[in-house]
């Protein structure tokens, strides 16, 4: 995310907000700098700084395998074709407080501080809940926040997490799924991250060739059920779930996010996340874009003589490739069954 860009009113300084000015900016800017070191945005999210309205992201189908075209043989030519498509579009976020003349005038600099720590806090936790939303709302084509409604489909015009993305040269054909179940009260947990891995680890490109994703990040929620499952199948160098001396081979492949913005549950059922980070980045599949940074302005309200300060952005998420995330859950109504 871009730096905090202030804007000062005319006369400022001069009136009795003066002094306040300079703490209220270095407050402002340190707390939303302090945060975002926490967020987990960056970490899950491909950042995009647009400088249009909206951005357009997509693919390319795959070039066919070489050939053997025996001695001085021709080079064959391998058509490619642009794959599906998506357009984001940031929309605008707003926010205010104010600081009174008689919070001056009274010298109550720790009410001063606390609106302008409340106002950082809000900023931050609103990214953090939006992009949270939109990801466990990939679930279905919409996500409900604040009211509105947000399009959370992939480019391929199926939900984020689905049992049956189609593939832009084949179809159904090709259908592939990123949305599993199991059954927390029988099935083994270790067993259930062996399959959900294996799953992604053959997903195919739109001509069906093999992609190679390697996923190698977990993201849960603050679930301390979860936390503990997850730390038992990945943590040890031991099977942890026999008595022999099996090796475990998930042991140092996974970075583990706990995102405490994310639902606990999934209709009062556990889940998990797997993603490949890498393929994530390169493949542009889950889409944070920032198209202006938030633009702070301090001026007198000349109603009230309050010091208003009012702070714009403009960002947006969204979802291009499927294939860099799964979501695994006990119990679905929906998802294809490990």
């Amino acid at each position: 995310m871009a730096g905090i860009i202030f804007a000062e009113g005319t006369g400022l300084n001069d009136s009795v907000f003066g002094k306040s000015q300079a703490p209220i900016k270095a407050l402002i800017e340190q707390n939303v700098e302090a945060f975002e070191k926490q967020s987990m945005i960056d970490k899950i999210f491909f950042m995009d700084n647009i400088n249009t309205y909206a951005a357009k992201y997509t693919s390319e189908t795959s070039m066919g395998n070489f050939e053997d075209v025996g001695e001085n043989g021709p080079y064959p030519l391998t058509s490619i074709q642009e794959g599906f498509s998506k357009t984001i579009e940031p929309t605008t976020w707003k926010s205010r407080f104010e600081v009174t003349q008689e919070m001056i005038e009274d010298a109550n600099m720790g009410k001063i501080k606390s609106r302008a720590n409340m106002f950082s806090l809000s900023y931050n936790r609103t990214r953090e809940q939006f992009a949270a939303n939109m990801l466990i709302g990939g679930m279905a084509t919409t996500a409900t926040v604040g009211g509105k409604k947000y399009d959370t489909t992939s480019a391929d015009g199926k939900a984020l997490f689905a049992t049956d993305h189609p593939s832009k040269t084949q179809g159904s054909k090709l259908a592939q799924s990123n949305l599993f179940k199991y059954t927390a009260a029988s099935d083994n947990f270790t067993d259930v991250l062996d399959a959900a891995q294996e799953h992604m680890q053959d997903y195919k490109d739109d001509n069906g060739n093999l992609l190679t994703v390697a996923p190698d990040t977990i993201i849960i929620p603050n679930s301390g059920a979860m936390k503990r499952k997850v730390f038992e199948a990945i943590a040890s160098e031991l099977d942890p779930n026999t008595n022999n001396n099996a090796f475990n081979f998930q042991v140092g492949l996974w970075n583990v996010l706990v995102w405490n913005y994310l639902p606990k549950t999934v209709d009062g059922k556990e889940y998990f996340l797997l993603m490949d980070s890498k393929f994530n980045q390169d493949y542009m599949g889950l889409i944070w874009a920032d198209r202006t940074p938030l633009k702070v302005k301090s001026d007198i309200d000349g109603n009230t003589d309050a010091n208003r300060w009012s702070g714009r952005a403009r960002f947006g998420a969204g979802f291009n490739n499927w294939r860099g995330i799964a979501l695994v859950g006990d119990s679905l109504s929906t998802g294809t069954q490990l």
